[in-house]
């Protein structure tokens, strides 16, 4: 399985900090050193937020030679729209772009996001209460928690693809090019979207770059003419809002023919918590819920290169025109028939590595897991390198650490020990006098 967060061994100083916050305890520093153990990292990029030593990065690809490309076309995440403030408007930065010699496929997001926001209220519509609420899959660190977490909610996550591989997947159709695509992504999540795509064998995008990466190459481009604001828009700017949280919300009450009760939350404490109440049924009721891991939606990622609340600012002040027009309405219905939207594969839950190959020798190593457990002291410090006291207690079943690599066991040990040296040092050979006493 392949991850887009990068360790630098060399750079890790042991503060643990990463392991803290990792929401599915993928995280181990032992002897120094950082490991990310992959079956369980979902790509959140939480442990990047925490680390003040470099020691975690992103995994990307080399934009210096994607840009040299005479073939490179774009794939923008609408957050990439939110990034500068002296370009107005979503039509103002594709004019940059095509200046300096990107195709984008604009025009393709359009009718993939709206395709997109009409499948899902499609399936709302056609779901029975009891299926409901459904939950959004356009975050892939969320489906990724759902699977390693939560796997009993996978039936409710909409079976539909990210709106930006349905624009890749149109762009490829409309050209019949094999030309690389290459996505500016906001978070490490979206970057393994594209190598490890959840719902299909293979993802029509072909290389993934952080929208910090571009925005960046473009600023150093310094100010770049641009077409007039009075200038008519070329089209609609509803997609550009799934950057921000309630953005794809309002998008699928868009296409709804009913009023829906919707539930949007971002940030990974509320993203949890979320998925939690709806684990135990407390949420009926609700008939759609937008998670995302980022706080205020992805204009929130790690990947970005400007402030997650200017960003969202600049996003409210564009126009958005939220009813749906005929024309739209009729395109949006047109490309639902032609079934490029489905997952293909069907979401599989992500368990973790067994305790040993056959059950029986599986629940004799749970039964000293729970022993090993229950004599930890159970306050989750981290001392141990390792992310809670139940991680340590696993780690020691699975032969990969001791009991004394906890600090207070270790000191208990100490103790012992040294009650036991002065002890040993009282005693005297019974051939000599004890003082007070007979010899």
């Amino acid at each position: 399985m392949e991850h887009s967060i990068k360790i630098s061994k060399e750079a890790c100083q042991g503060c643990v900090n990463c392991i803290r916050v990792c929401p599915t305890e993928a995280i181990r520093v032992v002897d120094g050193e950082i490991s990310i153990i992959e079956e369980l990292c979902i790509d959140c990029g939480e442990c990047l937020r925490s680390c003040c030593r470099s020691a975690l990065g992103i995994y990307e690809d080399d934009w210096n030679r994607i840009k040299e490309s005479s073939r490179t076309t774009l794939v923008p995440d609408p957050v990439f729209f939110s990034q500068f403030s002296h370009y107005g408007r979503p039509d103002n930065l594709e004019d940059v772009l095509m200046s300096l010699d990107f195709n984008t496929l604009i025009d393709e997001a359009d009718d993939a996001f709206d395709l997109s926001a009409y499948a899902v209220a499609q399936l709302i519509s056609r779901s029975s209460r009891t299926v409901l609420p459904l939950i959004s899959v356009y975050c892939p660190a969320v489906l990724r928690l759902i699977q390693t977490k939560f796997p009993e909610l996978l039936s409710r996550v909409v079976p539909v693809l990210s709106p930006l591989e349905i624009a890749a997947t149109l762009w490829r159709m409309r050209t019949n090019s094999d030309a690389p695509l290459t996505l500016l992504a906001p978070c490490p999540a979206k970057i393994t979207m594209v190598r490890e795509p959840h719902g299909k064998r293979v993802s029509p995008l072909t290389n993934a770059v952080t929208v910090r990466k571009v925005a960046r190459s473009i600023m150093a481009e310094g100010d770049i003419n641009v077409e007039n604001e009075s200038v008519p828009r070329k089209r609609n700017n509803r997609w550009i809002q799934w950057a921000r949280r309630g953005g794809e919300s309002s998008f699928v009450q868009a296409f709804s023919d009913k009023k829906l009760n919707i539930l949007a939350v971002s940030g990974m404490r509320n993203t949890l918590d979320t998925l939690q109440e709806l684990e135990l049924g407390r949420l009926r009721g609700v008939d759609f819920i937008e998670c995302r891991v980022c706080d205020t939606g992805c204009v929130g990622g790690v990947g970005t290169a400007d402030s997650r609340f200017l960003a969202n600012l600049r996003l409210g002040t564009i126009e958005t025109e939220w009813n749906i027009t005929p024309k739209e309405l009729s395109r949006a219905e047109e490309l639902f028939t032609m079934d490029i939207w489905p997952v293909t594969n069907e979401y599989q839950p992500r368990p973790r590595l067994p305790l040993y190959d056959n059950v029986a020798d599986a629940m004799v190593k749970l039964q000293q897991m729970k022993e090993i457990y229950n004599g930890l002291p159970h306050i989750d410090c981290g001392s141990c390198g390792r992310p809670s006291c139940q991680a340590m207690a696993e780690e020691i079943v699975r032969g990969h650490g001791s009991v004394t690599d906890c600090i207070f066991k270790l000191r208990e040990g100490i103790s012992a020990l040294a009650s036991q040296i002065v002890k040993l040092s009282e005693s005297q050979p019974h051939t000599l006098k004890r003082k007070g006493g007979k010899s």
